[in-house]
């Protein structure tokens, strides 16, 4: 299980006083000594966060990989297709969103245009792709028509539920991440995803890899940046030993 730390809120905070600090490519750094796989980051078009430069150097930086995110928009597509990132991630975007709210919406033709234009530029360059999706199968289905070479499957659903409903979500999760495995995509997930409700995810076999970002950082005032990543890396690797048995749920594990 691949751990991918997001480290947008790091530049949210920074950009609260537009100022130069805290830097998210030293966060970056403290990130991958406490054990990141990669590094996550989010070009949106309104650079509300992240910036480009932010990109750049990370991508000079980062000794891991840096998995892209971004939308359609021609202007993102063309700086990622430059850069020429590890991963890229599209995904839906809306202005008025706080943070990414869903899936991108597969079955809408003007979005699957779209899609199939900037998968096409992407692959051009040698980028690896991957579509941010509900965990749904005929999402998994439009995504291998696209050629993409990964999913990663919203995880939010889950993370909101409760009792019962969050069994439910997690069994969903669990049967979409098998049908992705065996229709032949690589099946990364995240979104709300926090110490207290990863470990049944990360027991998921056919999930390779998980993005976490909101939960580290937030951990990160407390503990420091390298000690949370640390912490979340632990949790990640006993996950199967902490399944529960059928029927029980996995306590907060009280970090």
């Amino acid at each position: 299980m691949r751990l991918y730390v997001n480290i947008d809120h790091v530049a949210t905070v920074r950009q609260a006083r537009r100022t130069d600090e805290p830097d998210p490519v030293r966060v970056a750094v403290l990130a991958e000594l406490g054990g990141a796989h990669g590094i996550t980051v989010h070009l949106r078009e309104d650079r509300r966060h992240i910036q480009d430069r932010d990109v750049r150097l990370l991508l000079e930086t980062v000794r891991t990989g840096v998995n892209l995110e971004l939308a359609t928009h021609p202007e993102i597509v063309d700086l990622a297709c430059q850069l020429r990132p590890m991963q890229a991630t599209l995904v839906p975007e809306r202005r008025q969103e706080i943070t990414t709210e869903g899936g991108l919406d597969l079955g809408n033709p003007d979005v699957y245009r779209a899609l199939e234009g900037a998968l096409e530029r992407l692959k051009g360059a040698g980028v690896r792709t991957s579509l941010f999706v509900d965990p749904q199968t005929r999402s998994l289905e439009r995504a291998l028509a696209l050629g993409a070479d990964a999913v990663e499957l919203h995880t939010g659903e889950y993370a909101n539920a409760r009792g019962g409903r969050r069994r439910e979500e997690l069994a969903r999760l669990a049967r979409v991440a098998q049908e992705g495995r065996e229709m032949g995509l690589a099946v990364h997930a995240g979104h709300g995803l926090t110490y207290e409700n990863v470990v049944p995810v990360a027991a998921i076999p056919q999930i390779e890899e998980l993005n976490i970002g909101h939960s580290i950082v937030s951990r990160a005032l407390f503990v420091g940046m390298e000690r949370a990543v640390r912490e979340m890396r632990e949790l990640l690797e006993r996950a199967p030993t902490l399944v529960p048995r059928p029927g029980e749920w996995v306590p907060p594990v009280g970090f």
